[in-house]
């Protein structure tokens, strides 16, 4: 089957060229952001797109009908295609699940660690010119509610933990973890930090709501590598303007990128990252592996 790759990022086509990692004939790669208008162009001579981070709408698949599946190259692939409309098309969405579990995990940390000891704010006000050394939180005996217990929930947990966090995991569905706590809000209790390692669905959109925000103690850090929807917006900027939330340490974002009128900008109180977190060479090499094991399956 023909396959393109619609949307290569620059550093996956290093990855890719400099491991020397496979591509078969039938695969061709765009790099890039396309247009809807180059998703149809590409599409009407394939029958597998491998989708790393561009919405697919269903006016695509309108106008291709040649395409048969979508290799989603992460997990929450109904962010970006509708898989019901797949669904009834016949085209099968696959996901390739796992391959940046420790990448998503340590970036979670650094973002955690930035957010305790202040770093980016720091290093603004030094490139302003303005010299002015701040205290933070020492996490070693900290609570840390991680909500979430998947692969890479389990490695945040893991993580936080051998720094001597003290651990609440909660998950959807029952974990074999030491850390497992079956209920949520139990989890968030007096936490000082959150972090969240979800996927968005229905049930969990808004999963952090006004009154969830409340139960970790005043000033927490609320860590987000998962997606913006799982928090309730507006109660997060409120909760911001309180101090109930000290810092909110965030790779995803509502609308990406950050639109340039966004109120997270005005923000000292926020650590932001441009969704990189699954972005290590590992990853990736892990990443394109997984995504040709997927398409030799179809």
């Amino acid at each position: 089957m023909r396959a393109i790759f619609v949307d290569c990022t620059d550093e996956l086509a290093r990855v890719i060229e400099a491991r020397n990692l496979p591509v078969p004939d039938a695969i061709r790669i765009n790099q890039g952001n396309p247009t809807e208008a180059a998703l149809i162009a590409m599409g009407s001579e394939a029958d597998v797109l491998f989708v790393e981070h561009t919405v697919v709408p269903p006016s695509v698949l309108d106008a291709c009908p040649s395409i048969r599946a979508i290799i989603f190259m992460g997990t929450g692939a109904g962010t970006y295609v509708d898989l019901q409309d797949a669904a009834k098309r016949g085209v099968g969405v696959y996901t390739t699940p796992g391959y940046g579990d420790r990448a998503v995990a340590e970036h979670a940390c650094a973002l955690m660690f930035s957010a305790a000891r202040k770093v980016a704010q720091m290093d603004r006000d030094i490139r302003s010119g303005v010299w002015s050394p701040l205290g933070g939180l020492q996490l070693m005996g900290q609570k840390i509610a991680v909500v979430g217990l998947g692969g890479i929930g389990a490695c945040m947990a893991d993580l936080a933990a051998g720094i001597g966090m003290e651990v609440a995991a909660w998950n959807r569905t029952p974990r074999d973890h030491r850390a497992f706590v079956a209920d949520l809000d139990e989890a968030l209790e007096n936490a000082s930090v959150v972090s969240l390692h979800l996927s968005l669905t229905p049930e969990t959109a808004e999963l952090l709501n006004a009154r969830r925000l409340r139960l970790p103690a005043r000033g927490f850090i609320l860590v987000n590598t998962a997606r913006a929807g799982l928090i309730e917006e507006p109660a997060l900027f409120q909760m911001l303007a309180e101090g109930q939330v000290g810092h909110a340490a965030l790779d995803v974002f509502p609308e990406e990128p950050l639109p340039a009128v966004s109120s997270y900008r005005s923000l000292k109180n926020v650590t932001l990252t441009a969704h990189a977190a699954y972005m290590t060479d590992a990853a990736y090499k892990e990443l394109w592996l997984r995504t040709l094991n997927a398409y030799g399956k179809l």
